[in-house]
């Protein structure tokens, strides 16, 4: 066999990703190890979704437990696991009803299917123009990076799914004007992630709800990445004093399992009707058997407040690493979804932040190329983020140089 390297990764590998050198070979808690026994704090959190950091005991458990019961089925069953999270998902949201898929990107695209049938069944063909926002990032497959607000991920797969209208992001005045009897869903993050850690007010959030009500149109959050304790809550709808009628939710939902799941109150999901939609391992009760013991502990009160005191946290950091180097124009997100924007100076320089951290032995992320993006463990202690900020700041040191 070749040797596992960064190398055989060009060489065998389908070249739609650029990763780094460094090749992790184990992890605990907030704690990564390379090939060569180099330790790392990781700030990265598989992009959000190590929400309990690496190999999480319970975790384990969880999925060594239910490794020896029953691994997969077919749709012609359900599980135990798979009813047991569906029923949490319903108790603790406004949900009413759950379909499980393997990603985030297959949760949305069941959302946006569904929002299609049902305006198709009660209302007629005509009704099928989905609004999405620029900026936005929904997933991969032709129809939601279709959604997605972003041209560089749909060019060169063209035709692309029509009768989709991308605005700007909390304007409500582009919104009212372009919402009509046509509309069939509103899609939007209650924080764009990829867009660059943008957070939406609290009066557009309003006007989304209130339009979808008025036109019949349903109200579609990806919460993707803000959801499962990330913002402070246990889905970020929760600080708006709304309710959507169908939210989808992956990442940390399996706290490193893949899986993904789609929420929806009764009236919508009536739509998705036998035969109309699927997942071959969708629900499957290794995902949800470790996804159920994720839920019990983020969906608690000690681990929900820790988020919001360790965001205090991050913020001054990282603003006393501004204050020294004057590199951000503002710190931006919610809760431990952190994002540091890049002022005029270091414009499109965000990848030499996180090679340069990854230097320091710390791993964090880009939201574009003008936002640093932070999404640690919701566990993260005082002394890790003391730790990977005094990396950080080595790292900011050095670029600025």
């Amino acid at each position: 066999m070749s040797k596992l390297s960064r190398t055989l990764f060009d060489k065998v590998m389908v070249p739609n990703y650029s990763p780094l050198n460094v090749i992790p070979v184990k992890g605990k808690g907030c704690k990564l190890w390379d090939q060569e026994g180099n330790e790392y704090i990781d700030f990265a959190g598989g992009i959000a979704v190590n929400a309990l950091g690496h190999c999480h005991p319970d975790l384990v458990n969880a999925l060594k437990e239910q490794a020896d019961k029953l691994w997969h089925l077919s749709n012609v069953y359900t599980n135990e696991p798979a009813l047991e999270l569906a029923e949490k998902l319903v108790n603790h949201t406004f949900a009413d009803k759950v379909f499980f898929s393997n990603s985030g990107g297959e949760a949305n695209e069941a959302a946006f299917k569904l929002a299609r049938k049902y305006a198709s069944d009660n209302f007629g063909e005509e009704k099928h123009e989905i609004i999405s926002f620029t900026q936005s990032f929904h997933g991969r497959t032709l129809f939601t990076v279709s959604v997605g607000g972003q041209p560089k991920y749909t060019k060169g797969f063209e035709p692309l799914p029509q009768g989709i209208t991308h605005l700007e992001y909390n304007n409500i005045k582009m919104l009212e004007k372009a919402v009509s009897e046509k509309t069939c869903a509103i899609v939007l993050e209650p924080v764009q992630g990829e867009g660059g850690i943008i957070k939406a007010e609290a009066d557009f959030m309003s006007k989304v709800r209130a339009l979808c009500d008025k036109h019949n149109a349903v109200m579609v959050l990806d919460e993707i990445q803000t959801g499962m304790g990330r913002t402070g809550k246990l889905f970020a709808y929760m600080h708006y004093g709304i309710e959507p009628d169908v939210l989808t939710s992956a990442k940390a939902l399996g706290g490193g399992f893949p899986i993904g799941a789609m929420l929806a109150k009764e009236k919508f999901a009536a739509a998705l009707n036998i035969g109309s939609h699927g997942s071959t391992y969708g629900g499957n009760a290794l995902a949800c058997a470790v996804a159920n013991k994720a839920f019990d502990i983020i969906n608690t009160e000690e681990t929900l407040a820790g988020i919001v005191e360790k965001r205090e946290i991050f913020a001054t950091k990282l603003q006393m690493i501004d204050e020294k180097y004057n590199v951000f124009s503002e710190v931006r997100g919610q809760g431990l979804l952190v994002g540091a924007a890049l002022n005029e100076t270091y414009q499109g320089r965000a990848r030499d932040f996180m090679v340069a951290a990854l230097e320091n032995n710390l791993m964090i992320l880009m939201a574009g190329p003008n936002v640093i993006r932070l999404a640690p463990s919701l566990l993260v202690s005082e002394a890790e983020i003391e730790q990977g900020m005094s990396a950080f700041e080595k790292a900011v040191a050095k670029v600025v140089a």
